[in-house]
C-alpha cells in the first residue's frame, strides 16, 4: 500500500501541478473559457460572468499549490480532501459538458493539450480513484525533506504563482500555445490535413463595406493588426499609445488594420476621438480573443507569418521592433 501510495501521489500531483502551469501561464483563457460554462446556454450562471477572471485565478492557483504541497508533503489530510472536493466539482462540470455536448473544450490542460470532453470525463474518473486511494494511503504521505522545507517552498511558490499571474495579465502570456504564436503561419494553420478541421478555422476579416480581406492581409509583407475584441471593454487609455505605434508604423511601411467585433459606430467613435488612420475590420470575437490576450493587443504580421505580439502596454517595445 506504502508504494500503491507513493505512486499515485506523484502521477496526481504532477497532473495538477501540469494542468495548473498550462493555465497559469495564460489566465485569460481560463477565464474565457468559464464564461461559456456560465453562459445561458450551458449553466445559466450569467450572474457569474463578471468574475470569471478572478474565479479563474483563483482556481489556478489552487490546483497548483495543491498539487505542489501533495508533493511535498505538506498538511496531506488538507490538500487531499481539497483535492477530493476539486475532482468532483470537475468531475460534474465535465460530465455535464460531455453529456449535454455543451462545452466542446474544456480547457482543463489549457490550449497545451485538447481533449474531447468525454476523453476529458474519463481523465477526472481516473484521477478520482486515484485521490480515493490516496485518501485511504494519507497515513503513508510524509514530508519528502522535511515539514519546514515544506511549509517554506509552498509559501515562496505561492508567491512566485501569484507574481508570474500578475504578470501575464498586465503583458501577455510567457507561453503561448495557440495557432496565432509567434513564428506561426496563419495560412499554414488554416490548411485541412484529412478529416479534422484545421488548426485556424475561422480566421476571416471583412472591411465595412462587406469585402473578404482576409487574403490580401495574409499576403502582405508587412502589416500590422490592432486587435480589440469588443471595444466598449477595451483599455480606452490604450488607444494614445496604439496611434502613436501605428503612425510610426506607416511611415515604415506597414499596412495598419484594427480587427474587431464591435459595431462600426464604436470604431468611429474612437477613430474621431484619437485621430486613427487605419481601416477599420470584421472579425468573430473568439477568433480575436484566441490571436491575442489583450485588448487592444497588437501583432505584426510578414506574409501571414505571425512576427510580433504585444499588449498596448509594452508599447515602447514595439516601437523598437519596428523594422
Amino acid at each position: 500500500m506504502k508504494f500503491v501510495t507513493l505512486i499515485f501521489r506523484l502521477i496526481v500531483s504532477f497532473t495538477f501541478i501540469f494542468s495548473g502551469f498550462v493555465k497559469l501561464v495564460d489566465p485569460l483563457g481560463s477565464s474565457y473559457k468559464f464564461q461559456e460554462y456560465f453562459g445561458s446556454d450551458v449553466l445559466n450562471l450569467e450572474f457569474l460572468i463578471p468574475y470569471a477572471l478572478p474565479f479563474s485565478i483563483l482556481l489556478i492557483v489552487a490546483e497548483l499549490l495543491l498539487g505542489l504541497m501533495l508533493l511535498l508533503g505538506y498538511l496531506p489530510k488538507f490538500t487531499i480532501w481539497s483535492l477530493l472536493v476539486m475532482i468532483l466539482v470537475f468531475l460534474f462540470l465535465t460530465w455535464y459538458s460531455a453529456f449535454y455536448n455543451k462545452v466542446l473544450d474544456c480547457g482543463c490542460f489549457g490550449d497545451a493539450v485538447k481533449l474531447s470532453p468525454w476523453d476529458t470525463f474519463y481523465k477526472n474518473v481516473v484521477l478520482f480513484a486515484f485521490i480515493l486511494v490516496l485518501l485511504f494511503g494519507i497515513k503513508y504521505i510524509r514530508p519528502l525533506i522535511s515539514l519546514s522545507f515544506a511549509k517554506w517552498a509552498s509559501f515562496l511558490f505561492f508567491v512566485v504563482f501569484l507574481y508570474i499571474t500578475y504578470h501575464v495579465l498586465v503583458h501577455l502570456p510567457i507561453i503561448d500555445f495557440r495557432p496565432y504564436a509567434i513564428g506561426k503561419n496563419i495560412p499554414e494553420g488554416m490548411k485541412q490535413i484529412g478529416s479534422d478541421l484545421p488548426l485556424i478555422h475561422d480566421f476571416y476579416l471583412e472591411n465595412m463595406e462587406g469585402d473578404n480581406l482576409t487574403d490580401d492581409v495574409l499576403a502582405a509583407d508587412k502589416v500590422m493588426l490592432v486587435v480589440t475584441y469588443n471595444i466598449d471593454k477595451s483599455d480606452r487609455q490604450g488607444f494614445s499609445k496604439i496611434k502613436e505605434i501605428a503612425d510610426k508604423a506607416s511611415k515604415s511601411g506597414y499596412k495598419v488594420y484594427l480587427l474587431t467585433a464591435s459595431l462600426e459606430a464604436d470604431f468611429l467613435d474612437i477613430k474621431d476621438e484619437f485621430d486613427l488612420k487605419f481601416e477599420m475590420l470584421f472579425c468573430d470575437e473568439t477568433t480575436l480573443k484566441t490571436i491575442i490576450r489583450a485588448n487592444p493587443g497588437i501583432v505584426t504580421l510578414q506574409k501571414g507569418t505571425v512576427t510580433g505580439k504585444w499588449n498596448w502596454i509594452d508599447a515602447e517595445k514595439v516601437i523598437k521592433n519596428l523594422k
